[in-house]
């Protein structure tokens, strides 16, 4: 187009209409769609680095556990013929963590299934365990973890629970707060300690589990 032969007034019309289109060099550009983070919804369902933490516990070992409960005069009872197995449960996708005692204790057979898993949305590791001792499910839930954590080599988590009878008659039916600590103490070696605080007394340590590798595969 010539735009020496157009009237004056067209090219004013024109000017007007190429500022009016053209984009700013102050102007502030368009913001893109915010990235997903650690707080979005998407993640929140999506296992990530507080999962990745417990990789350790994945495998075969070969346990001992120490129980006081059991045990009389004051000396714990001990089995160290226990086998556990620990694994991803791959139809969670990955979020849930299983697993599986078997052996003997105070001279019965003994066995534990135990769920460990990290939410995301609270923040915190949370842990239930059923076994052949009490008819009770023993539920945990860690409290909150701070943004920065950058491991979980000491998970505590507590909880609570209604007594069948293992404390004694004296606290029968009575609500019990319980604490269960994991501690990673390299990737072929963990405990996990139970504590109780029957009402009225100071937290005490009632059963002691230690773990050594025997496979890294469960």
């Amino acid at each position: 187009m010539n735009l020496g032969r157009l009237p004056r007034r067209a090219l004013v019309l024109a000017g007007v209409l190429a500022l009016a289109v053209a984009p700013s060099a102050t102007a502030t550009p368009p913001v893109p769609p915010a990235a997903a983070t650690s707080d979005a919804p998407s993640d929140n369902l999506t296992p990530g680095p507080a999962h990745r933490h417990l990789d350790p516990l994945v495998g075969t070992w070969q346990a001992t556990k120490t129980n006081w409960l059991l045990g009389e005069g004051g000396k714990p009872v001990v089995s160290q013929d226990m086998t556990v197995k620990v694994r991803w449960i791959k139809k969670t996708g990955g979020r849930f963590l299983s697993e599986e005692t078997r052996g003997t204790l105070a001279g019965r057979p003994y066995f534990r299934l135990g769920v460990l898993g990290h939410s995301n949305i609270d923040k915190r590791y949370e842990w239930t365990t059923f076994d052949s001792v009490t008819p009770t499910t023993m539920t945990y839930r860690g409290t909150p973890r701070s943004a920065t954590a950058s491991d979980a080599s000491e998970i505590s988590m507590p909880g609570e629970f209604t007594d069948p009878g293992v404390l004694g008659p004296d606290y029968l039916g009575k609500t019990v707060p319980m604490r269960t600590v994991i501690t990673v103490r390299s990737d072929d070696h963990h405990t996990i300690d139970l504590y109780f605080t029957p009402p009225g007394q100071q937290e005490r340590l009632v059963d002691r589990v230690v773990y050594e590798r025997r496979s890294t595969r469960p």
